[in-house]
């Protein structure tokens, strides 16, 4: 009769462990490779004073912009980008943060697919490479890093990229000034099947 209980008490301890919250949330394998590129590779790109530099001047400029002319800005981009107009894409592309986060891409051998930073209201400061639009501030990777003032690297589900069939996740963080506050956040497009 003992042994039963034994024998009971030990299958739903199982059954428990197997039906419990720790077990349902644990992360996909890819999150933990991303998050340790980023922390060693990534972060120290970011936390230069090329970047931090642009990102403060950007904050100084747009100290404070409305959300119309956020909109205003954002759909600018869109439009210049649908259009091969272009002017604010050269603009932003030619800025020393743009190159210098354009070399880091190029460097990382096909790992890095997409770079960039923005300001404290979520607009591109700088970008590797062309971004759809422009201000990042109404997405997770904004909202889930700055917008909670967390010390965290968001990464998002991973997706296959339908033009390289590679499949890639977008990790984002916060950055900081030299005195520890919040000044921006940094996104990078990770190709996993490349790391």
């Amino acid at each position: 009769m003992m042994l039963w209980r034994y024998v009971g008490t030990v299958a739903a301890f199982g059954l428990n462990l197997c039906l419990s919250p720790l077990a349902a949330s644990a992360e996909p394998a890819y999150v933990s490779v991303v998050r340790e590129y980023v922390e060693t590779v990534v972060k120290p790109m970011v936390n230069t004073p090329i970047v931090r530099k642009a990102i403060e001047d950007q904050n100084a400029k747009f100290g404070n912009i409305t959300d119309g002319n956020i909109q205003v800005l954002d759909n600018t981009y869109r439009s210049e980008v649908q259009s091969g107009g272009w002017e604010m894409v050269r603009h932003l592309l030619n800025k020393p943060v743009s190159r210098y986060l354009k070399t880091k891409q190029d460097d990382s051998q096909g790992i890095i697919v997409e770079f960039f930073v923005t300001d404290r209201h979520g607009l591109n400061v700088g970008q590797g490479t062309m971004t759809t639009d422009y201000w990042q501030g109404d997405e997770d990777k904004f909202m889930k890093t700055f917008g909670k003032h967390s010390d965290e690297i968001f990464i998002d589900r991973a997706e296959r990229n339908e033009q390289t069939q590679l499949l890639e996740a977008q990790a984002s963080f916060v950055i900081k000034d030299e005195n520890g506050q919040p000044i921006g956040i940094a996104a990078v497009t990770i190709a996993i099947d490349a790391l």
